[in-house]
This record gives C-alpha cells, structure tokens and sequence, in this order.
C-alpha cells in the first residue's frame, strides 16, 4: 500500500508521496513513487504513483521510453499541454496492464495502479489529474483542489478541513505532512521517507523538492505537536449534558 497527494493551489502545488511497498509485515522494502520531469523555463511534471509496483515501474517506463508501436517521439517533456501528459499516463498504464494482467490474475496477484499527475508547462496554466487503473482521468476543480491516492481515508480528514484553493503552499505542506502522519499511525503499510515537492505558480522550475527521512526535525515536530494538541482540544470540549 501506498499514499500519495498532491494539490493545486492558487499560489502553486503541493506533492507527496511515501516509499514504503510491502508484501506483508516481514516483507517491508522502499521505493520512490514520485518521478519528476522538468525543464526550467518550460515545465515542471510531477507523477505519484500507487498500485503495483511492477504495474507502475513498466508504465513509468513507458512514459520515458515509449515502445515501438507508439508514438515513438512523445513523451512528458514534450508533452504539448498537461492533458496530453495525463493522456500519456493513462495509456501507459492500460498498455501495461493489458499486457501483464491477465498473467497476473492467473496466480490471483492484484494488478491495479493510478497515477496522480500535475505540473505546469508554459504558456498554459498549472494543472493536476487523476488517472484511474483503467486508464481514463479526471482533473481538479476550484471546488476540488486536491487528489489522494492509496490509503486514502485517513488523511483526508485534515486535508478537508484545512485545505481550500487559497491555502498558502508552506501551510498546505504542513498540512500535507499533517495527512501523512495521521495515515502512518493508523496504517503500517505507509511510512518514511516521504517525497515532498513544492512548485510555485508559473515559475517553471522546482522551488523545494526533499526527502523526509527517519528522525527529520520538522516532521518529529509536527507529529509531536499534532498528537499533544488532539490531545489538549478534546480534553477542553465540554461533556455532554445528558440525562
């Protein structure tokens, strides 16, 4: 299992993603699931990734070296506009899946994967989509500023509360790192380090990308802080007055 987010902001976008990939409890192994492409002055693409790992290694693949019976000249850093990047993604992952798939299902192993694909290439704005496992993708609204992938629920809590297409990008960060260690204290299968981007709007060129690994100050804070401040705001709510 896997988490990912990422979120378009007014003022730019916010991307994240875990390394941990597990075929149980004794089978723990990390993997990045983020692969950038950027040109600066002519764009920047961030891809998160969550499913199989095969499925996803073999679609990213594609994107970077595309087979023979492609386009052979067409991949994210020629893309024309984002919705050709996220077009890209979704046929990568439908030409591996049906070629990998029913093999896959033949010894019950689950083949699903999705991409989260945003970025910004010049000359038009920034834009973030969602690329379901079969391919097809929908794109972020004003309304809907951000997308998840993986194990979802329990960091989306936060992430509604708190996130809105106006949020600055360090405090959407923060709340991002937010999601992610409630997702981790409540899930095994998600953990450090996480990728983080941080891109501001038409710059073209990434502003923050890091590794948040074991032990990282901020991130010890935040997961400090947010646990003892749950903790100090449900104890000061009032009982409830029942007969």
């Amino acid at each position: 299992m896997t988490y990912c987010v990422g979120l378009v902001l007014d003022s730019g976008m916010v991307f994240a993603s875990d390394s941990r990939t597990n075929a149980g409890v004794d089978q723990v192994a990390t993997f990045r699931k983020m692969r950038v492409f950027a040109k600066d002055g002519e764009r920047v693409i961030v891809i998160l990734s969550s499913g199989n790992l095969s499925i996803t290694q073999s679609a990213i693949n594609l994107l970077e070296h595309p087979s023979p019976g492609n386009d052979s000249t067409k991949t994210p850093l020629n893309c024309s506009s984002m919705f050709e990047v996220a077009e890209l993604a979704g046929n990568a992952l439908r030409e591996v899946r049906q070629r990998d798939g029913p093999h896959m299902a033949q010894n019950n192993i689950d083949a699903s994967a999705s991409f989260i694909v945003g970025g910004q290439i010049r000359g038009e704005p920034q834009r973030l989509f969602n690329v379901y496992n079969e391919g097809n993708f929908i794109e972020a609204t004003p309304e809907t500023p951000y997308f998840q992938i993986g194990e979802s629920k329990y960091g989306k809590p936060v992430l509604d509360r708190v996130i809105a297409r106006s949020t600055g990008l360090l405090d959407a960060a923060k709340c991002v790192l937010v999601s992610f260690d409630s997702t981790m204290r409540s899930n095994i299968s998600v953990g450090l380090p996480i990728d983080l981007v941080i891109y501001h709007n038409n710059e073209l060129r990434i502003g923050i990308q890091r590794r948040i690994m074991q032990g990282d100050p901020y991130f010890d804070m935040i997961h400090t802080q947010w646990g003892e401040g749950l903790k100090r705001v449900f104890a000061q709510l009032p009982n409830p007055q029942w007969d």
